[in-house]
């Protein structure tokens, strides 16, 4: 193991996958969680524990391209309508996140005796919380997808965006203190790198890739595809790095471009695996490079450092939580993800460095403080959950409960509230084979107390889909409450298995409508027969004859299948006409009234006068 000091031969390479094997199963076993695993096995095999490595910068560099497929990836499920949805959480949550915890901490540092300058500068580069540990807990967490995951996506976005001015600053400061570097480029040019950057991104994305990937799916092969996906990352990183803005950040707007694209799930199963293991190396590295050396030499100004900022960036993050109308608990949750640093300090202060604002000393006592508060960061997260009261129970704590693992039923059925528990019915009547996913635990233990075995299972992804056999069901009925999970579960089994036949439970008539155009071969309101059945009983119970009631009930299904067809290629408003309502709606009066009554052409072709119809509402 030698020479796993200079380079990454075999030797380094399994001395790597071995610590992140051993590691990461102990600590996630007694909860502490993969990213604490990743950063004591890097401390242990790094410079200053088994000196397996000496030089853990040059893995860091590679590694952090964990980091960038990550963000590449959540920038796919991105779509730009839904990025544009979240332009008030990004520049107003995440800016007011930045700008009070920055001043917060600023004046905490030089409360303290440290310099304004030195002060500011590692306030700012503590602000920036890290992506890689924030990403990485909210997906074990399962809540990237939830609304308060994506609050945090917004923040961790602005904060990529606000390095590029920071960098600015600390040049500011110091041509102020007189140690400016006469070769750096004016503010103006840096600007102007950052927007050419990413305005060739955003063209790239929207003109290029998209007719490329078709010209690579028709003639080269899944190895060239995967390929074209890594060339998709690392231009769009590089592009960025080029501008002197962040790596993630190009990753995840080219990720939001291809959102669109056809071959998105094809990008997204193509560079997950070197996702995972890039981001465990990024962890394994970051645990290397802590110095103990500074931290045994000054561990009174470290801990107190790590402690200090901390506390006052938790505080300032749960006062701008709560001004945003966030919950206490979400506050609380919040305040202990985002109270650490991230890996734009490294970048941060190495700037400063450079510039002379400070010594290395000071910058290698202030990378201590951010690494040691990335590891704190699991333990903070695990206290603040046992703290609160618990929400739900974990799938993988909670008895009774099995993941969805190679089902092979000839039906899917994906959710089991009220509405699937009687799909169920008809099916197991006639010895249907049923395969039955959820993703909420107290369902899934109550539905075996009535004798049903129901897999544990998020339908909106792929992994899971394929795990719960969809790829072989004959039919996947989509019986899932909230709308914008069906959307999706829909959209994938379309793309991936465009063979199997989907059901689906709509919301609602726009939900509906929805559906239809995705291409579903079955779709039903949730209230609509039962509503008829309702209606058609209070018709009899008011003295019609059943044979009468039944044949009205049909008169407003045909009438409501018709008005269905018009708004779909009308809008919602279409088809108001053929829709009853109690209250008439006036006669328009014409914007001038005319000098004279109006007369037919051919009074002799003219028929009778039509009698008057009622006015129709506006649809509902």
């Amino acid at each position: 193991m030698a020479e796993a000091g200079t380079g990454l031969d075999l030797g380094a390479a399994a001395a790597l996958l071995a610590a992140g094997v051993v590691a990461v199963p102990v600590f996630k076993r007694v909860g502490l969680g993969s990213v604490l695993g990743y950063l004591a096995a890097g401390l242990a095999i790094g410079p200053f524990g088994l000196k397996l490595f000496r030089e853990p910068e040059t893995i860091l560099h590679v590694a952090e391209f964990g980091v960038v497929i990550f963000l590449f990836i959540i920038g796919l499920e991105m779509r730009p309508k839904r990025l544009w949805g979240l332009r008030k959480e990004i520049f107003g949550l995440g800016a007011a996140q930045v700008l009070v915890c920055g001043l917060m901490m600023t004046l905490a540092a030089m409360a303290v005796g440290v310099p304004a300058a030195v002060a500011f500068v590692g306030a700012m580069g503590f602000v920036l919380s890290s992506t890689a540990v924030i990403m990485q807990m909210l997906e074990e967490r399962g809540e990237l997808a939830g609304p308060s995951g994506q609050r945090a996506v917004s923040i961790l976005l602005l904060e990529d965006l606000a390095i590029v001015p920071l960098l600015a600053i600390v040049a500011v400061l110091a041509s102020l203190t007189g140690v400016a570097d006469e070769h750096a480029p004016p503010l103006w040019q840096t600007i102007g790198f950052a927007v050419a950057a990413i305005g060739g991104v955003l063209l790239a994305g929207k003109y290029l890739v998209d007719p490329i990937f078709r010209l690579l799916a028709r003639y080269g092969g899944r190895e060239v595809m995967t390929a074209a996906a890594l060339l998709v990352v690392v231009s769009a990183a590089g592009a960025m790095a080029l501008g002197g803005l962040s790596m993630a950040m190009g990753a995840f707007l080219a990720g939001v471009l291809l959102s669109e694209s056809t071959f998105r799930h094809q990008l997204e199963s193509d560079v997950e695996p070197f996702r995972a293991i890039l981001l465990g190396l990024f962890f394994l590295s970051v645990g290397m490079s802590l110095d103990v050396s500074v931290v045994i030499d000054d561990w009174r100004i470290v801990l107190g450092g790590v402690l200090g900022f901390m506390v006052v960036k938790s505080i300032g993050i749960y006062g701008v939580a709560r001004l945003f109308k966030a919950s206490h608990r979400e506050s609380l949750e919040r305040a202990a993800l985002f109270a650490q640093g991230g890996e734009f300090a490294f970048v941060l202060y190495g700037a400063a460095v450079v510039a002379g604002l400070f010594s290395s000393t000071v910058g290698a006592m202030l990378t201590a403080i951010v690494i040691l508060s990335m590891a704190l960061t699991p333990l903070t997260t695990l206290l603040m959950t046992r703290l609160l009261p618990k929400d739900e129970q974990s799938p993988e704590d909670a008895d009774g409960v099995d993941f969805a693992r190679d089902l092979r039923g000839q039906v899917l059925i994906i959710g089991f509230g009220r509405f699937a528990q009687v799909v169920a019915q008809p099916l197991l009547a006639k010895d249907v084979d049923v395969s039955i996913i959820e993703n909420d635990v107290e369902m899934i233990q109550a539905a075996s107390q009535f004798g049903f075995k129901v897999y544990y299972g998020d339908g909106t992804q792929l992994h899971t889909l394929r795990a719960s056999g969809a790829d072989e069901a004959e039919i996947v009925l989509v019986c899932v409450d909230k709308p914008e999970a069906a959307d999706r579960i829909v959209e994938l089994v379309k793309s991936e298995f465009p063979t199997t036949k989907i059901m689906a439970r709509a919301f609602d008539r726009g939900h509906s409508m929805r559906l239809i155009q995705a291409g579903v071969d079955y779709q039903i309101r949730e209230t609509f027969e039962s509503a008829l059945k309702f209606g058609e009983r209070a018709l009899v119970e008011l003295g019609l004859e059943e044979a009468e009631a039944a044949e009205t009930i049909g008169d407003v299904r045909r009438r409501d299948e018709a008005r269905l067809d018009l708004q779909l290629t009308g809008g919602l408003k279409a088809g108001r006409q053929l829709m009853r309502g109690n209250m008439p709606t006036p006669q328009p009066a014409p914007y001038i009234k005319p000098r004279r009554e109006g007369r037919l052409l051919n009074e002799d072709e003219a028929g009778p006068p039509a009698p008057k119809a009622r006015s129709e509402p506006a649809d509902a």
